[in-house]
C-alpha cells in the first residue's frame, strides 16, 4: 500500500486567515466567538457565532473570479492557495490528471438560496439569478478549486454533515493509496452564518443561546448547552511519499489510517453507547497499525452539546480501553465553534501542527465536568501542554450517524 504524507496546509478560520495566524491564536487560547454581524440577529434565539473576520475574496484571487463564487467556495480557494504554496506544488511540472480534489461542504451556499427565495417573493421567478444553482451546490468548493488551480484528477465532495471534512480527507487518502492519484487537495469549507443557518440550528435546539461568548462553546464542561455555529475552511495537500520525495517537498506528517462507520441510530443524536464512533477509532487504528497505548492526542469532535460530549467520551473509552488515560483529549471547537463541513479539515491541521510543534491545546473554558467517573478522560484544561506528540486521532461525527476517524503520525522513513 502506498504511503501518504502531508506536504501543505491552508486555513481560513474565525481566529486567523492562515495556518500561522490560526495556530498562534490556538497557542494563546483565543476564542473567535462574538455577536453576529452578518445579519440582524435581534429576533433570533442564538445571537452569537464564530464568524471569519476580515476576509476579502479579492485578497486571494482576482475580484472578477471572487464575484463568481459564493463565500464557501472563496474560503476553499483561499485555503487551497496557502496549502499549495506551502507544498511548493508546481502544476507545470505535474500531470494534472494525477492531481485531484476532495473538498466537502455540509450546506453549500445558504446565502444563494436565501437571496433567490426573496427574489421569487418580491419580483417573481423570472428574476432568479441565472447562476443560482452552480453557485449554491455544495460540490462547488471542490469544483472551483479544481478549475482555479487546474487540478484535473478525481474531484469529489463527500457530504456527511459535520463529518464532511474528515471523510473527504479520508477518501483522498484512499485515492492515493490505491494509485488513482499522486496528489489530492482535501478538506472542507463552510459559510453558514446566515439567517436560515442560525435559525435552523436554533430551531433544532442545537445551538447555545447564551450571550456570554467565553462560556458558549465549552466542550465536556458541565455547563455546556449547545454548539456555536462557525465558518471557514481547512485544506491540506496529501501526496504519495515517493512523489513528494522526488520533487523535494517538505513532509509535515504522515496520514496512516482512516475509517468510517455509521451509528444507524438517530438523525441527530450519536448512539448512546458510543459504539459507532468507537469502532471508527478502532478500525482506523487497525488500518494504521497503531496500538491504543501509542495514541498521544485525540482531537475530539467535542461540539459542546450534552449528547455528543458524553457519548464521544464513552466511545473513546471503548476504543482505547486500558490506555484511555494516556491520550490527551481536547476540542478545537472550544475556540472556533463548529465549522460543520469544514471542522474536520481545520482539526486535522491542528493534529499536524501538534505533531510538528509538540504542543496540545487546551479545552478553552473547561472548568468542571458533570460526573468525574463518567468524564474521566485526560481532558486538557487550564493551559496547553508542551510534550512530544507522535500519533494523533482526529474524530468527526455528523448528523445522520456518520462517524469518521483519521490517524496521523510523525513522519519517519
Amino acid at each position: 500500500m502506498r504511503r501518504v504524507v502531508v506536504t501543505g496546509m491552508g486555513a481560513i478560520t474565525p481566529i486567523g486567515l492562515s495556518v500561522n495566524e490560526f495556530w498562534d491564536s490556538v497557542k494563546s487560547s483565543k476564542v473567535g466567538i462574538g455577536p453576529i454581524t452578518k445579519f440582524d440577529a435581534t429576533e433570533y434565539k442564538a445571537k452569537i457565532a464564530a464568524e471569519v473576520k476580515g476576509f476579502q475574496g479579492k485578497d486571494f484571487m482576482d475580484a472578477k473570479t471572487a464575484r463568481r463564487m459564493e463565500l464557501f467556495a472563496q474560503y476553499a480557494v483561499a485555503a487551497t492557495k496557502e496549502a499549495v504554496e506551502q507544498a511548493g506544488l508546481d502544476m507545470e511540472k505535474e500531470d494534472p490528471y494525477r492531481v485531484g480534489t476532495a473538498i466537502g461542504s455540509g450546506t453549500g451556499s445558504l446565502q444563494a438560496i436565501e437571496r433567490n427565495v426573496l427574489r421569487i417573493e418580491s419580483k417573481g421567478p423570472s428574476r432568479i439569478e441565472p447562476l443560482m444553482i452552480p453557485m449554491m451546490i455544495s460540490n462547488m468548493a471542490s469544483g472551483n478549486v479544481s478549475i482555479y488551480f487546474g487540478f484535473k484528477g478525481k474531484s469529489i465532495n463527500v457530504v456527511t454533515a459535520c463529518a464532511s471534512g474528515t471523510h473527504n480527507i479520508g477518501e483522498a487518502f484512499r485515492t492515493i493509496q490505491y494509485g488513482d492519484a499522486d496528489v489530492m487537495i482535501a478538506g472542507g469549507s463552510e459559510a453558514c452564518v446566515t439567517p436560515i443557518g442560525v435559525g435552523g440550528f436554533a430551531a433544532l435546539t442545537a445551538l447555545n443561546t447564551t450571550d456570554d461568548c467565553s462560556r458558549a462553546s465549552i466542550p465536556f464542561d458541565k455547563d455546556r448547552d449547545g454548539f456555536v455555529l462557525g465558518e471557514g475552511a481547512g485544506v491540506v495537500v496529501l501526496e504519495e511519499l515517493e512523489h513528494a520525495k522526488k520533487r523535494g517537498a517538505k513532509i509535515l506528517a504522515e496520514l496512516v489510517g482512516y475509517a468510517a462507520t455509521s451509528d444507524a441510530y438517530h438523525i441527530t443524536s450519536p448512539a448512546e453507547d458510543g459504539m459507532g464512533a468507537a469502532n471508527a477509532m478502532i478500525y482506523a487504528m487497525r488500518d494504521a497499525g497503531v496500538k491504543p497505548e501509542e495514541v498521544d492526542y485525540i482531537n475530539a469532535h467535542g461540539t459542546s452539546t450534552h449528547h455528543n460530549d458524553l457519548f464521544e467520551t464513552r466511545a473513546i473509552k471503548l476504543a482505547l480501553g486500558e490506555a484511555q488515560n494516556h491520550a490527551l483529549v481536547s476540542s478545537t471547537k472550544s475556540m472556533v465553534g463548529h465549522l460543520l463541513g469544514a471542522a474536520g479539515g481545520v482539526e486535522f491541521i491542528t493534529c499536524v501542527k501538534s505533531i510538528m510543534e509538540g504542543y496540545v491545546h487546551e479545552n478553552v473554558g473547561l472548568r468542571e465536568v458533570e460526573d468525574e467517573e463518567e468524564f474521566s478522560l485526560n481532558y486538557v484544561r487550564d493551559h496547553g501542554v508542551d510534550q512530544e506528540v507522535d500519533v494523533c486521532l482526529s474524530n468527526s461525527l455528523g448528523f445522520g450517524g456518520h462517524n469518521a476517524t483519521l490517524v496521523v503520525r510523525k513522519f519517519a522513513e
